[in-house]
């Protein structure tokens, strides 16, 4: 096979940047020649997980069954890069724990006056109204990883800013080869102009 996988996990509330922020670490992870495959927490809920609801034993059911999937693509070699609000700490727990590849928690992270701000469908405007029930982070519970090993801040980072900490983070951790700035920062800005 020759590459180890791994599975980036970003967690964070409605509209902090997780999609955004996985689909230009994949574009980034793809140029590096790596095999990526992006588990977005609202396409698998529409597909592999419909007929759940919002009760924290659907959540939990929901999260269990993209953590299985990330475990099954990293452990061959695949990074898998779960792009999902996974609200309840003890199933990201879990899931870690059962990995057998690398596992890289990501707490995506932007202030709640923000996150409103960016909300062009109105679910947090309705949400604070009383109007939408079992809305995470606002009438349903969110809680933050403890310990992530990145935090991204979605407000204060651009999105190549965003990539460039969690692949040096990647790095680091000898997860994948260190990218040279220049190289890096070509890459980037060429997937996001390609996407």
């Amino acid at each position: 096979m020759g590459q180890i996988g791994f599975t980036l996990w970003l967690t964070g509330l409605s509209g902090a940047g997780k999609s955004t922020l996985a689909l230009a670490l994949s574009d980034a992870l793809v140029r590096q020649g790596r095999l990526v495959e992006v588990l977005d927490g609202d396409e698998v809920t529409r597909t592999f997980c419909r007929g759940l609801g919002f009760s924290k034993e659907d959540r939990d059911t929901n999260v269990r069954r993209i953590g299985v999937v990330a475990r099954l693509l990293s452990r061959n070699g695949v990074a898998a890069i779960v792009a999902a609000i996974s609200p309840y700490r003890d199933i990201r727990n879990e899931i870690r724990r059962q990995h057998e590849a690398p596992f890289v928690e990501i707490l995506v992270d932007c202030p709640l006056a923000v996150l409103v701000g960016r909300d062009h469908k109105g679910l947090y405007a309705k949400a604070l109204r009383g109007e939408l029930d079992h809305f995470t982070g606002i009438s349903d519970p969110y809680e933050p990883p403890e310990l992530p090993e990145i935090i991204i801040r979605t407000h204060e980072q651009t999105v190549p800013e965003s990539c460039a900490v969690v692949l040096d983070g990647l790095a680091a951790r000898g997860i994948i080869a260190p990218l040279n700035d220049q190289r890096y920062s070509s890459m980037v800005r060429d997937s996001l102009m390609s996407g």
